[in-house]
């Protein structure tokens, strides 16, 4: 009974890393915002929720997607209901892209941060729609196209924004144009 909860949590956990991977990065910010020994204002926190964001959602987010495509590309079709083909490792290949980007700017500026967000974004926005496309013409409702990974293409992107948003208006007048 426990080893069947347990399998079941860790399936759920890496079907859905997306969110599993967001929620990893609020756990984390919080965690960073509570153990701060200076006062915590808004601008602290949107730093780091959006540097956690940027970790996790962004960097370790498509790492994993990496592995999961290059690696394991006949799994990752079965579950979004396609055919495993070459084109996994093409997707696979991006996501190492993006990952590294994502990576690299966690705990850089802001203009680092914007380019980290919106290639994913893009990506995983136009994923949405392709999701949407496959549900309406070909009845996929498999649960990588039309399960928790069709939400969290459109609202973790849009999360990303909103702290993006968050943080440049946070920012002292003028730190867009010295950040470096």
């Amino acid at each position: 009974m426990l080893a069947d909860l347990i399998k079941a949590t860790i399936t759920f956990v890496m079907s859905n890393y997306s969110l599993s991977f967001f929620v990893l990065g609020l756990i984390v910010s919080l965690v960073a915002i509570a153990r701060s020994g200076s006062s915590v204002d808004r601008p602290f926190v949107v730093e780091k929720l959006l540097s956690w964001y940027v970790f996790f959602s962004i960097g370790i987010d498509n790492f994993y997607n990496f592995v999961m495509h290059v690696f394991f590309g006949k799994l990752s079709a079965s579950f979004i209901g396609w055919a495993d083909s070459p084109f996994q490792f093409e997707v696979g290949t991006a996501s190492l892209g993006f990952a590294a980007v994502g990576l690299l700017a966690a705990f850089r500026n802001y203009d680092l941060r914007l380019a980290a967000v919106l290639g994913p974004s893009i990506f995983t926005l136009g994923a949405a729609v392709g999701h949407i496309n496959q549900m309406v013409t070909a009845h996929n409702f498999a649960p990588g196209n039309a399960g928790i990974i069709f939400w969290t293409d459109i609202f973790i992107p849009l999360i990303g924004f909103v702290l993006l948003w968050l943080s440049h208006r946070s920012a002292s007048p003028g730190a867009a144009l010295t950040a470096a």
